[in-house]
């Protein structure tokens, strides 16, 4: 599956080896202390991908303006980072080249990577508790790992932040969504539990970069 729109929107698909490398982790992430921390449990990690490898920048908190994110903008958050075993591995390595070859990013662009686990609560559980927006970055992607025992969790896409949804999907194992964040916006539909008595989550990367002009 590749679909592209130019580079303003693209969806393509990660390997099934890189499936398997990646979604083990899901399962040792740890709850945080920000206002959605307890169903919305994330590591973050800052990277650059060459061609020797994944580089792991050092590690700095993450801020949105108000502007950007009216449910947790001018919050300054800190995380965990993304575990080596899976930060250096081959999987992380084709996720971060797949999202630099659809968006012609340099070997110094720094990727700004979030693992995110959205556990469903009772009833409906917002997977994107600030609706209809846009990050703040040139280009993101949001990679689907896994769904288990969930409904809902559609991935959406606008054209303009007042019309209906262009796109509508769930993401499934290794489906990736890229898109140029400064010109598009998303959001997401609520996700519930399909058996009440069982766990239900939803498993995703979400990727970002903004770009840097770099002296030559």
């Amino acid at each position: 599956m590749n679909v592209s729109l130019d580079r303003t929107f693209q969806l393509t698909q990660l390997s099934g080896q890189a499936i398997n490398d990646l979604s083990p982790s899901f399962n040792h992430l740890p709850k945080t202390g920000h206002a959605d921390g307890e169903y919305r449990l994330r590591r973050y990690s800052i990277v650059k991908a060459t061609a020797n490898g994944v580089q792991h920048m050092p590690p700095r908190a993450f801020v949105q303006s108000d502007d950007i994110n009216h449910f947790q903008g001018n919050v300054s958050r800190t995380f965990e980072p993304l575990e080596d075993k899976i930060l250096f591995s081959a999987g992380m390595r084709e996720m971060c080249e797949v999202f630099k070859r659809a968006n012609a990013l340099s070997d110094e662009q720094e990727i700004e990577i979030h693992q995110i686990r959205i556990a469903a609560l009772e009833g409906e559980t917002q997977v994107a508790p600030e609706g209809v927006h846009q990050d703040g970055f040139n280009h993101i992607a949001v990679i689907g790992i896994g769904r288990e025992n969930i409904e809902g969790g559609e991935f959406l896409v606008y054209k303009n932040k007042n019309q209906l949804p262009f796109l509508s999907m769930a993401l499934e194992q290794g489906e990736v969504a890229i898109l140029a964040d400064d010109q598009l916006w998303h959001n997401a539909r609520p996700i519930k539990a399909v058996k009440k008595d069982q766990k239900g989550y939803m498993d995703l990367f979400v990727l970002t970069a903004r770009e840097t002009q770099y002296a030559v």
